[in-house]
């Protein structure tokens, strides 16, 4: 067996690897959603730095075994994990070293923003920002390779703007550092331009970034952040729809930054729905409260978004602001915290007849939620992600990032625990899609870094990168040209056919040009609109993967169901 002879020549030359039941192998599958609770490699491999990774690669294609890539294993649609072959997790390269004279940051592939954030804490760099992710834990090259939306995007661009280096491992085991500064004709200035916004996974394994560390407006260095939840009562929702569209409509400072949840939690019925929104302004207090008073007229929200704020020195909004602010989605991503979850990202301009279009459909859905599953548990969460500022002042082709001159990238998320939900909730999720949709860019757009796993071989390619695709597949003939970093929405080669059969349902692409408002705007070819029937998915990822699973021992890290219990609970 292929997979055995390579884990005993990963052993023979002492590169880390791990079997299912040893504690590393059972930490780094372990996950917290437990659609994906199946999913387990033939074997772990943990480099410790840049010849681990090169002989990893070099003997997994001589042998034909699949490799997965992991860093921080945030994927929404389970691709950071597999249930074959190799599973490369980073873990261990996180060094993070920062040169001040240039104010370059340097980090390796295994790195998580929060180990980024720390460094600038520990040096008490106040001034100083990595336009990196919002929550800790989300690792840091599969951030920058997706494109990257922070907290300071809208000042600073997306987190591939501040790229300037990348060093990646390549199918044929080379190390080939590509930079800002290469021929953006040549190989190496394409291969640079693929991995701004289409690099995870697609042209080999990044082992390190160097990234251009910013710095606030702000003389003293502080930030401006804050969290208010706002549950209006069932007499208040006219007025909070018309405050909300207002909000998403505002043409907002670049330096403000304004994310924004909406909550159907089924647990609480005080109230139809809630939002939740999280402040970041690159300024002082006083500057942000008058940007408050100029542009929210409703009272309970001006009043709640300049109480529920303060100024701090950056290290501190980095070392605990951040964290509380995403608390939720960090304890969410625990997989000590497992629940059931699925998701969906559309990408949205902010003109007034699409949002009120947008939060319309929204709330309906919610109440549509809470009517189909009264008496269960469950949580349905709309996010709304602000970018647009400057991050929409370079061309599209600028780099494989396509969607800049969005103002929201929003993704839905039902989380349930379950299991005979599941069919119930992927109709739901099918059915609010094809409502949102259409006022997605193009009919169609969604965002690499909110994955949709329920998009197909030819779709997903339109849905992610629009044109930009076409140079991205011949930039993986160059780079990959045996399809080594094969994936389930991985670049793909090109091909004519109009019905593609994926692992899990087939969608037909109709190529008459999508007429709706969404895409009236847009330059690109028509949209190609994808039906499917997402209740086809029930149970099709742990139903598919029990018969050849290989489960861990009685009371192994991550252990579950009856392996779980000592002496069958008694």
């Amino acid at each position: 067996m292929a997979t055995e002879a390579i884990i005993q020549d990963f052993l023979t030359n002492e590169v880390p690897v791990f079997r299912v039941g040893e504690v590393e192998y059972e930490r780094s599958v372990a996950t917290a959603n437990l659609l994906y609770r199946f999913t387990r490699p033939d074997c772990v491999v943990q480099p410790r730095g840049n010849g681990d990774v090169q002989y990893i690669v070099t003997q997994a294609k001589a042998r034909n075994v699949s490799l997965t890539i992991k860093n921080g294993g945030h994927s929404y649609a389970g691709f950071s994990s597999t249930e074959t072959g190799i599973l490369l997790d980073l873990v261990r390269m996180k060094k993070v070293t920062i040169d001040r004279k240039t104010m370059i940051v340097t980090l390796q592939g295994g790195c998580q923003w929060g180990h980024a954030y720390k460094q600038l804490v520990n040096e008490r760099m106040n001034g100083a920002i990595i336009n990196g992710g919002r929550c800790p834990t989300v690792g840091v090259s599969g951030f920058t390779l997706g494109g990257g939306l922070g907290p300071f995007t809208r000042s600073f661009g997306m987190g591939c703007d501040t790229l300037k280096e990348a060093t990646i491992v390549t199918a044929d085991g080379k190390l080939v550092t590509v930079t800002d500064g290469d021929d953006p004709k040549s190989d190496k200035g394409r291969l640079f331009w693929a991995l701004c916004g289409a690099g995870g996974g697609n042209y080999g394994v990044v082992v390190e970034l160097k990234l251009k560390i910013q710095e606030l407006q702000n003389s003293g260095g502080e930030v401006v952040a804050g969290r208010f939840t706002w549950m209006p009562k069932v007499n208040e929702m006219d007025d909070f729809m018309q405050t909300m569209i207002r909000f998403y409509t505002t043409d907002w400072p670049e330096q403000m930054t304004l994310d924004s949840s909406w909550l159907c939690d089924l647990k609480q019925t005080s109230s139809e729905l809630g939002v939740r929104v999280l402040s970041y302004f690159d300024g002082s207090k006083d500057e942000f409260d008058n940007v408050i008073n100029t542009f929210v007229q409703q009272p309970v929200l001006k009043k709640q978004l300049k109480r529920r704020s303060m100024a701090e020195p950056s290290t501190r909004f980095l070392h605990e602001t951040l964290v509380s602010q995403w608390s939720e989605e960090t304890v969410k991503s625990f997989p000590t915290n497992r629940s059931y979850q699925i998701y969906s990202s559309f990408v949205f301009k902010n003109d007034r007849s699409r949002m009120k279009a947008v939060t319309e459909v929204i709330r309906k859905e919610m109440q549509a939620f809470r009517k189909l599953f009264n008496g269960e548990q469950g949580l349905l969460q709309v996010t709304w992600i602000h970018s647009g500022g400057e991050a929409s002042r370079k061309k599209r082709s600028a780099t494989a990032f396509r969607w800049r001159d969005c103002t929201y990238h929003v993704y839905i998320m039902l989380q349930w625990e379950d299991k005979w939900l599941e069919r119930d909730m992927w109709g739901f999720l099918g059915l609010f899609k094809q409502k949102l949709q259409p006022y997605s860019m193009m009919g169609r757009a969604a965002f690499i870094n909110f994955p949709d796993r329920t998009l197909t071989t030819e779709a997903h390619e339109k849905v992610y990168y629009g044109n930009n695709r076409q140079e991205l597949q011949r930039i993986k003939r160059i780079w990959d040209p045996d399809h080594f970093f094969d994936w389930k929405q991985g670049i793909q080669r090109p091909t004519s056919t109009r019905e593609v059969q994926s692992r899990m349902a087939t969608i037909q692409l109709r190529t008459e040009p999508d007429t709706s408002t969404a895409a009236a705007d847009e330059e690109e070819e028509g949209g190609y609109e994808v039906s499917l029937d997402e209740k086809d998915l029930t149970d099709k990822i742990a139903g598919s993967q029990w018969n050849d699973v290989s489960l861990p021992p009685q009371n192994a890290v991550g252990g579950s169901g009856v392996f779980a219990l000592t002496d069958l609970g008694f």
